[in-house]
């Protein structure tokens, strides 16, 4: 009888030894691609969030308390990203990092409005990301805008009167992003020739290609992801003579890899660049540059989860609820990336920078702010 006694009083204390546990740490879910197609590209992100988790309980933690980061795979595709959405929520999280692709986010956004979850993207563009709900937020900037940057630097800078694209169609990003530059160039009084369509993991690009040299416009504007880095290098050596260019999908390191470290010129749209003096930027430049996985989304990634403790901070708590709101009061947070003020959508008010690539490498050429 007494060691039976003794067996429920040690289950009672190890039960209340792993309640006890459990709340000294702030579970936050990490939701990428580690395994499957955006896995390469993904990883620069899902490195950003641990830096920025590290630092955060090396310096103590949030009101006292650890944060416990917990990475889930969404396996490179939408369905993956939901499941992947409702096991964070079996692990009672205080909010989501994540994704990176548009295609990604959307099915998980979907599923943390649903459950009351704060969410933030590092680096979908899509529009429609945010406007799931009032729980979804993103530091980068929108589709809207960068492809009207991209239009804008066509028509101005390299006064391109007329265009290509290309188009993954079963990608929410590029199709999005497509639309919109398609808009814009237009606008602009730019003429566009042709829209290219090709779908993931294609093999044979020998039409689409045929098409670009037929079509023999100033500028070919690729809206997809790592993949056109293969893209752009055989249009580029089957003579094609369009100026490649890029929206935030060139960002990545797998796009050179692929064969973006192959193209003599081309152009393309980013978050951020590794060469600002602003002092946050210099750190991060001065503490990762030599670390696997830095760039630029790294920073985004790296910004997210830091936006994420101020607001921890702020609220005091990790009512999800009150976090929630302490994200849309966020103003003028200083990130790596920029300045972060979330408007009414969840979206920040940030400007792009363009950067030129020469000789396969990529360099800082300017700075675009939003128009007034």
């Amino acid at each position: 009888m007494k060691t039976i006694l003794w067996i429920m009083a040690m289950l009672i204390a190890f039960s209340t030894t792993s309640i006890a546990q459990a709340e000294d740490v702030i579970n936050v879910a990490a939701i990428y691609a580690l395994s499957g197609l955006a896995a390469e590209a993904h990883a620069g992100p899902v490195n950003g969030v641990k830096w920025a988790v590290d630092e955060i309980n090396a310096s103590g933690g949030l009101i006292g308390r650890k944060i416990n980061l917990i990475l889930i795979d969404n396996l490179s595709t939408p369905i993956g990203s939901s499941v992947a959405a409702e096991k964070a929520e079996k692990e009672n999280v205080v909010a989501i990092i994540g994704s990176a692709w548009s295609s990604h986010s959307i099915p998980i956004a979907k599923v943390a409005q649903n459950f009351g979850i704060p969410m933030i993207s590092c680096q979908s563009t899509n529009p429609e990301v945010t406007l799931i709900g009032s729980y979804i937020f993103r530091v980068c900037f929108t589709d809207r805008f960068q492809g009207e940057v991209m239009a804008r630097f066509a028509r101005q800078h390299l006064k391109a009167k007329t265009a290509i694209l290309f188009t993954k169609l079963d990608d929410d990003y590029s199709t999005g992003l497509s639309e919109i530059f398609i808009r814009n160039f237009k606008l602009l009084n730019g003429v566009m020739i042709k829209e290219i369509e090709y779908k993931s993991n294609v093999q044979n690009l020998d039409g689409q290609i045929a098409a670009a040299r037929k079509a023999n416009a100033d500028v070919a504007f690729f809206t997809g992801h790592d993949e056109t880095g293969h893209i752009a290098k055989l249009m580029q050596n089957n003579g094609v003579r369009s100026i490649p260019l890029g929206g935030d999908g060139w960002i990545v390191d797998s796009f050179f890899t692929k064969g973006g470290n192959q193209l003599k010129r081309g152009y393309f749209c980013s978050h951020w660049s590794a060469d600002s003096t602003e002092n946050n930027s210099r750190q991060f430049v001065s503490r990762y540059r030599q670390r696997e996985g830095f760039g630029v989304g790294s920073a985004l990634s790296y910004d997210a989860m830091m936006v994420l403790a101020h607001a921890i901070r702020s609220a005091g708590m990790t009512d999800r609820i009150q976090v929630r709101n302490a994200l849309a009061h966020t103003k003028n947070f200083q990130g790596v990336t920029g300045k972060i003020s979330f408007n009414a959508d969840g979206d920040p008010v940030k400007s792009a920078v363009i950067m030129e690539i020469k000789n396969g490498r990529a360099y800082y050429l300017q700075t675009l702010n939003p128009e007034q």
